[in-house]
């Protein structure tokens, strides 16, 4: 047995905690996945895995071996599909989480487009704005509209849009317009659910303003339309904002301070093999997304 299969049987002996459940899924005796990683061992002079009578488990060595191994293992496999796949048509299935309006207004037809390109690939659309486990749910990709990412995230950044603070003219003309942030503390503040603080950056700081307000939803579609009927003010992406902006039934308040643009994130489950498939998409979505740079209305 070459290093490469010692070790990725070491692999398979460190996952399923059991040499003689390694040894089933091989179809070999215990006797045999014994005598390999004790070779192995003896290779490396080291000991990867401290056994007793009773359990066994990996060593300080054996767990750094096992992220490299996994890693060298990875990339070889990558390095072996892309060679089969530069020769074949992609084919597979795509499973993709995308935002409510943004998915509908700008990405839709993005798709339509890629599933024409690439007729072998079947597209499993889930429009919702509710945050999915890519990983646990069975996404391929999740596209996620955010300006702050969990650090477990792996992520690439596809383009960006900007948050606007918007109200009707009739909430301005009835209850004033604010020429600062502490000013919204005062005024009816449409909020996406779950978030009952607003997060702000001024003067090159960040800081958040508690809000009231009585109109709470997780559509940023549903929030343009309460406060085009002069329910308050809402802080949103400018994509949704545009076609009110040029309706008139929605104004920027430009007293207040520009946000930092908002990026626009390809989601993944893993960042080790990615299948071609599903590089096509993202590099497709990047490209035509950057062209576009941001979507919002010059100020």
């Amino acid at each position: 047995m070459n290093q490469f299969e010692m070790m990725s049987l070491f692999i398979l002996v460190a996952e399923l905690g059991s040499f003689a459940a390694a040894a089933h899924q091989r179809g070999v005796a215990r006797s045999v996945v014994t005598r390999q990683i004790a070779a192995l061992e003896e290779h490396l002079g080291v000991q990867l895995i401290a056994r007793s009578t009773r359990r066994q488990a990996l060593t300080s060595a054996g767990k750094k071996y096992l992220e490299h191994s996994k890693a060298i293992i990875d990339l070889v496999q990558r390095s072996e599909a892309e060679l089969n796949e530069e020769q074949i048509k992609p084919t597979g299935n795509l499973r993709i989480s995308l935002p409510l309006s943004f998915g509908l207004r700008h990405l839709s037809d993005l798709l339509m487009q890629f599933a024409q390109r690439y007729p072998d690939i079947h597209l499993d659309l889930e429009y919702s704005d509710r945050m999915v486990d890519v990983a646990a749910e069975g996404f391929d990709i999740a596209v996620r509209i955010a300006s702050e990412l969990a650090l477990s995230d792996i992520v690439r950044k596809i383009g960006e849009c900007q948050l606007l603070f918007v109200a009707s003219p009739d909430y301005i003309a009835r209850a004033g317009e604010p020429t600062c942030l502490e000013d919204l503390t005062e005024h009816e503040c449409l909020q996406y659910s779950h978030y009952s603080r607003w997060m702000f950056s001024e003067n090159g700081k960040n800081t958040s303003i508690q809000l009231k307000g009585r109109i709470k939803a997780n559509n940023g579609d549903a929030l343009a339309k309460a406060s085009a009927a002069g329910m308050g003010i809402s802080l949103m992406p400018d994509f949704i904002a545009h076609d009110y902006l040029l309706a008139q039934t929605l104004v920027e308040l430009r007293h207040l301070e520009p946000q930092p643009p908002v990026g626009i994130y390809v989601v993944l489950p893993s960042n080790s093999y990615i299948p071609e498939r599903v590089r096509l998409l993202v590099d497709y979505l990047s490209e035509q997304l950057m062209r576009s740079s941001r979507f919002t209305l010059s100020r």
